[in-house]
Formats: C-alpha cells, structure tokens, sequence
C-alpha cells in the first residue's frame, strides 16, 4: 500500500462519523421516545428553555422523535443527577437539564453527591447565564451602596441553587445585607410572594428568567436591577455593577470567582456516562445544529430567551476546571454555604 492509500485509510478511521455510522445512529432515534428531565420545577426559567429545546432537539436526531420533559425537583438538580448517573439508561434515550449550580455541588455538597460531574456526557449548553439580584420598586434598596448597609428581604427555592448559594455567600463573604427566605417552588412562586409584599426582592436570579417570565416588571420599573453575579455587565444593563465591585480582597475575588464561574454554562444539557461515544457525538452534533436552527430561534426571540450556546466539550472543560479548584477557597466557599444564613 503506497503512502497515499495509507493516509487515506488512516483519515477514514480518524473520521468522527462515517455516513454510515451517522445513518445507523439515526436510525436508532427513528420514532424512539425520549426523556428529558428538567432539575427545576414547571414554570421555572430553566423549564421554559428546556421546553423550547426539546421541542426542536427532536427533529435534529430523527424522524418521528418525541421528547417528554418531566419535572424532578430537589437540592438544584442534585436529585435529578444522581438518578440519572446512576440508574438511567445509558443508551441516549434520558436527558438531563440541570441547574449550572449542579456540577459544583460535587465540591461543597460531597454527602449527598453520587456523581463525577466529570463523567457525564455534555451536551452544550443553550446560554451563558446572566445573574441578578433584583428588588421591588417599593423596597429601600435602590442601588448596590444600599445593599451594602440596608437589610432587604429575598426569596429562594433551595441550597443548590444560585438563588440560595449568590446571596448566601456575598452576606457571609463580602457583608451584603442580604435576608435570605428559603423554601419557595420555584421562580414563579417568589415572583408571586414579591407582589404580596412577602418579599422584597431576588437575591439572584437570571436575567433570562426575569425577561421570559416577567417582562411587563421591566417595561413598567417595577423592579430595579441591584448587582450582577457575573465577570462582566450584561449589554442590557450597563449601568449595573457586578459583584466584583463589592469585592475588597483578593481571596474575596476568588471565592466569587467560584461561584459565578458556572454561569459560563447557564443552562447545562447532558447524558448519563455509559453511553457509546458515536451517539454521544451525534447527539451533541444535533445539539449544535438545534442552536442554529431558524426556527428555534425566532422562538426563543419572542419567548425572550437568550441564545448564546457553547458546545458539550466546551461544558466538559468549565467542569474540569472548576473541580480544580484551591482547596483553601473551596473551604471557605463552603463553609460560608454550611452557615445557611445564620
């Protein structure tokens, strides 16, 4: 065999898919039905974006492909990931949606994690979140130098979530006047609490959620955006601090470093580990053809919701170096997140 020919069979079997590999993993979808279950309740602004995924993710893998989402709620997402690390089928046919705080509960949570974040197959994920803390028009706080000395009273669903972990950690951490009230379903159930005057605002919560759910408040003023939990200002609030402006000390940039690095992957879509690595290819490769779909897109335009996609390996990495993590700010991170507020 000359040089040629042996190059030729070499890149032939470096090929990720043949098109007959690509032709049997399609026809393994054909007409199956799938599970996608979602680690936040119904109605939750992860919810929605699974929803809304779903419902174009089936015609990227094959005809006839029906998605069912169900809803499996407990400890952000924790519950959800282990059964599906551990029980579900490894064969493409259960996904999971997972809150972007899920990965990370493998360093502060260890107890009740069954999981290596790790070893699940990523699939993409459909935006990097952008976290608020943001309060009724009536509370005292206005503005991030309020917060800094003026109590105010926000809601959250469980530890786990950004909603508990953001503000828990910037009270114990960085002395923000947080009072945290825990315990809520989920987004919809604070929203309604925060009109009755139960609350006075969202320690944190995404910016996607706020607009999907309640776009009218914005429109009208009748919330106003204290602090973002992220590296940087999102382009619809320029004007909005982040939380590194509350930060004063170098330990105090990396604890928050930490916690708002997962929001690189905002809305995390993955697969149990087990499953054969040409179908976790070709589901990922649907994936990505689903972010580009016009459809979908237009879809989640009108539903308000952000589409900024980054791939499954990508997810893997932010994962990877999340575990790495000094375990001196990892301590501390989670002893601020053991004190649960007191």
């Amino acid at each position: 065999m000359g040089l040629s020919a042996r190059a030729l069979v070499l890149l032939c079997c470096l090929s990720p898919l043949s098109s007959s590999a690509l032709a049997d993993e399609g026809a393994f979808f054909h007409d199956k039905q799938l599970r996608l279950i979602v680690g936040s309740a119904a109605g939750s602004g992860y919810d929605v974006n699974a929803r809304l995924f779903a419902r174009y993710y089936a015609n990227h893998l094959a005809q006839g492909v029906n998605i069912i989402v169900q809803n499996q709620m407990g400890a952000g997402s924790v519950a959800m990931a282990n059964q599906i690390y551990n029980t579900a089928p490894k064969d493409g046919t259960v996904l999971g949606a997972a809150i972007n705080g899920m990965p990370s509960a493998a360093l502060f949570t260890p107890d009740v994690v069954q999981f290596d974040p790790r070893k699940f197959n990523w699939l993409g994920s459909t935006n990097r979140d952008t976290q608020i803390t943001y309060v009724w028009h009536t509370a005292p706080v206005k503005n991030l130098a309020d917060l800094m000395k003026t109590e105010v009273v926000v809601g959250a669903t469980t530890p786990g979530t950004t909603q508990f972990e953001y503000p828990l950690v910037a009270a114990k951490l960085l002395g923000l006047k947080y009072k945290l009230i825990s315990g809520y379903k989920g987004t919809t159930d604070i929203h309604l609490a925060m009109e009755r005057g139960e609350l006075q605002g969202m320690g944190s919560n995404a910016w996607l959620s706020l607009k999907a759910l309640n776009a009218d408040w914005i429109k009208e003023g009748k919330v106003i955006p204290i602090v973002h939990f992220n590296f940087e200002r999102h382009p619809d609030l320029p004007d909005v601090p982040t939380i590194f402006d509350a930060a004063n000390t170098e330990s105090d940039r990396q604890a928050m470093s930490l916690m708002v690095g997962r929001l690189e992957y905002g809305r995390p879509f993955f697969l149990p580990p087990g499953v054969p690595a040409a179908r976790v290819k070709y589901m990922r490769d649907a994936f990505n053809a689903t972010m580009k779909d016009a459809g979908y897109l237009a879809d989640a335009d009108r539903a308000k919701i952000d589409v900024d996609p980054i791939t499954g390996e990508r997810v893997l990495e932010l994962v990877e170096k999340a575990m790495q993590t000094p375990p001196d700010v990892v301590k501390r991170v989670r002893e601020a997140l053991e004190s649960g507020g007191k």
